[in-house]
């Protein structure tokens, strides 16, 4: 009976093996890192639909993650960046120019996409925190979010005040983080970027700031942008574009080069750091350079 009941079912076991064969094979799933890896490099090579919906796709697979979210309102501003022409070298290239800088209005969908985006971060970070006070996803969601903020209020709205204040939140986020996960090298965006603001101001102003708890020194600021060009992951490639700024500043054209090839080769559909390439060997009256 038994070898008849083996033959019995090898009809069956073949023909499961023929269905198993004839199925597509499902790609394995993929992760919320893997999702926001692309999205921020979509997002670096101005592809901003796509950096959008690797946000959203990796919201769907963790809905209780800040990062997602954060990751979401980052393209908006970046995306907005780039319309208005923000980072562009002119602007950053001496402190005359930078306090000259325009002031400039969102398009006011993109806007309220931003600000949904980054109180849904918040509230997810903060309730991450309510449970845990050193939860490390809590923690850097805030540090960057408040960094977003403080980029939005200096470099598109030129509300100095404002961005001094996202700033030092940012850096009392930061520092409970990088306490706790020193490896958090994208945080150093956020206090070092603040750190050479502050420190770029006139002696009585850093003063001033001093007081309310804000502590500036360009020398320590570019320090901290270089550990998160160097060892960051979302945020290096931004860091890399403000050091390139700063060799411009100090007409350095051959570390701004450098910077610039690298972030022209890992991210080719980005015009701008060609045309910045291009700025080097053909100055326009005036740039100093």
């Amino acid at each position: 009976m038994r070898v008849v009941q083996g033959k019995a079912c090898c009809p069956l076991v073949l023909f499961t093996a023929i269905i198993a064969f004839l199925l597509p094979v499902r790609a394995p799933a993929q992760s919320v890192d893997a999702c926001l890896d692309l999205s921020y490099r979509s997002m670096y090579n101005l592809e901003f639909d796509q950096a959008l919906k690797r946000a959203k796709d990796a919201q769907a697979l963790a809905p209780l993650d800040p990062v997602p979210r954060m990751t979401e309102a980052s393209a908006l501003l970046f995306r907005e960046f780039d319309r208005l022409h923000i980072l562009s070298s002119e602007i950053f290239t001496s402190d005359d120019k930078f306090a000259s800088r325009s002031a400039h209005e969102w398009e006011p969908a993109s806007k309220k996409q931003f600000e949904a985006a980054l109180s849904a971060a918040e509230k997810l970070a903060q309730q991450r925190l309510a449970s845990d006070k050193n939860d490390v996803r809590g923690l850097f969601a805030m540090t960057i979010i408040n960094g977003l903020r403080a980029d939005d209020a200096a470099l598109i709205a030129k509300r100095n005040l404002t961005a001094l204040a996202y700033t030092r939140t940012a850096n009392g986020y930061a520092e409970r983080l990088l306490a706790r996960a020193p490896d958090y090298y994208d945080a150093y965006v956020a206090t070092g970027m603040g750190k050479y603001l502050i420190g770029g101001k006139p002696a009585p102003v850093r003063w001033v700031l001093r007081l309310g708890g804000l502590r500036g020194d360009q020398e320590e600021g570019l320090k901290e942008l270089k550990m998160a060009a160097d060892h960051g992951h979302y945020l290096a490639p931004f860091a890399r574009i403000l050091l390139a700024f700063d060799d411009l500043r100090h007409k350095n054209k051959v570390e701004a080069r450098k910077k610039l090839v690298w972030l022209s080769q890992q991210f080719p559909n980005n015009s701008h750091f060609a045309e910045e390439m291009g700025k080097l060997d053909h100055p326009s009256p005036g740039t100093g350079q």
